[in-house]
């Protein structure tokens, strides 16, 4: 599979401005910052973000995290992409700022008691302290995410249906690879996008590929400096429709173009989707890379005010 990148996001960020790398405000010296590497099935979950009521990975995390450094409460976590109901995380990123005597003495078995309170659907791969400057939103260079297809009923795999969509209709791959050439690159992305007051809906797309890596399956590999909400399963539901002939493979650049959404493009189910992988920068680079992805990004075109990214996923 060919892999498309563009590589202003990899420009090392310290080369931007010397006054950037202060702006990021560091912790409190009796707060330590933890990086939190974590991977969770979303099946049974409403999402990442805290909810009144209802069970998110957030709120499971926090109260664990909590009990496993003897806090009074969970601390507040933040994320690297917001998923939403339904979608998995095999590569997700997130911080917390806890008391540094805490985080001292649970140090040691932290990731044991972290096994411990959380449940089978949660894990959390990796914690420690994080670099000077690093935050899980504004730090990441790119999330790339894997949507799974399966367009053979003969071939749909039982023990995969909560992570692989099953689709009615066989699709070409090479039509929806033609058609999301023209979505690589910065866009306003609105057409794909649910608005959110004050975000913005330009991203820069730094792959979109699909591949078949076993009959009957094929799989889109969708990169991107940040997602608005709803993104990469707007754009995987529009190439289905390039993909079974339902559409022509530039119907999705004429759809892009015209930065409103369209409700024939069908946003694909929550449970094909699955953060893969989130990268960031060099140590040295990190306060300057969030100081950077917090400036407003003016659109490519005529487009409402916006204020700041919403790093929420597909």
């Amino acid at each position: 599979m060919t892999t498309v990148r563009r590589t202003r996001a990899d420009r090392p960020a310290a080369a931007l401005s010397g006054t950037l790398a202060g702006a990021q405000v560091q912790p409190d010296n009796a707060v330590t910052r933890l990086r939190l590497d974590l991977s969770y099935d979303g099946s049974g979950f409403h999402g990442w973000s805290l909810q009144p009521g209802l069970r998110t990975v957030q709120e499971v995390l926090q109260e664990a995290l909590g009990r496993a450094l003897a806090l009074p409460a969970g601390p507040p976590l933040t994320v690297a992409g917001r998923t939403d109901a339904g979608v998995h995380a095999r590569g997700q990123v997130a911080h917390a700022d806890v008391a540094r005597a805490a985080w001292e003495a649970a140090c040691p078995a932290a990731a044991r008691r972290l096994a411990r309170q959380l449940p089978p659907d949660v894990r959390v791969r990796a914690i420690g302290r994080a670099p000077d400057g690093f935050d899980a939103r504004f730090s990441a260079l790119w999330r790339r995410y894997s949507y799974r297809v399966c367009d053979d009923p003969a071939a749909a795999d039982p023990l995969r249906r909560h992570d692989t969509l099953w689709y009615p209709r066989r699709v070409d791959i090479a039509r929806m690879n033609e058609a999301a050439r023209a979505c690589l690159g910065e866009h306003d992305f609105a057409a794909f996008c649910r608005r959110r007051e004050g975000a913005s809906t330009v991203r820069e797309l730094l792959e979109l590929q699909w591949a078949r890596p076993a009959p009957g399956l094929a799989v889109a590999a969708v990169t991107a400096d940040a997602f608005c909400h709803n993104m990469v399963r707007a754009l995987v539901g529009g190439l289905l429709a390039v993909g079974d002939g339902r559409r022509p493979a530039g119907w999705l650049a004429e759809v892009l173009a015209a930065a409103v959404r369209d409700p024939a493009v069908v946003v694909a189910p929550p449970h094909g989707l699955c953060l893969e992988e989130v990268r960031y920068p060099a140590d040295a680079d990190l306060a300057a890379r969030a100081a950077l992805t917090r400036r407003f990004r003016p659109a490519p075109r005529l487009a409402p005010p916006a204020t700041t990214y919403d790093r929420g996923c597909g």
